[in-house]
């Protein structure tokens, strides 16, 4: 390797370093909350949000994406980016007939429907009060 090539390398290594620490830095607390009586663990909630989990007991999952931090969910939650998160559901859609997570635009709104919809699973990044935090990430 010439040492052009070797100084570029290690240039690319350090912003790509530091970028990563800044992003991991900058991502806030991702809480994933459900209505009472919904009870998940950590791959569960992955499984819900990849299409691969749909009940709880005999309730129905309706897992719902919050639009303000969901790259970074699907980032730091379900390891995927949105290119690989669409794939999935696309397949899904074809395979499965399964349709993927409703979208609501913010914290608040994700908070007020899984309040009001039995099975409901969101993630916000405030604690919230009156649901069941059922991952903390």
């Amino acid at each position: 390797m010439n040492r052009i090539s070797s100084l570029a390398l290690g240039l690319f290594l350090t912003l790509y370093t530091v970028v990563a620490m800044t992003w991991a830095q900058s991502t806030p607390t991702i809480y994933v909350i459900a209505g009472p009586g919904t009870s998940l663990t950590a791959a569960e909630i992955k499984e819900v949000f990849l299409g691969d989990k749909t009940f709880s007991a005999s309730t129905r999952l309706i897992p719902i994406d919050n639009l303000a931090i969901r790259d970074g969910f699907w980032a730091k939650v379900l390891g995927v980016n949105a290119a690989k998160y669409e794939s999935i559901w696309t397949k899904k859609a074809f395979r499965d007939a399964l349709n993927p997570p409703k979208t609501l635009d913010n914290d608040n709104a994700v908070l007020d429907y899984v309040k009001r919809t039995a099975g409901a699973v969101g993630y916000v990044t405030t604690a919230p009060a009156g649901v069941t935090v059922v991952g903390k990430f």
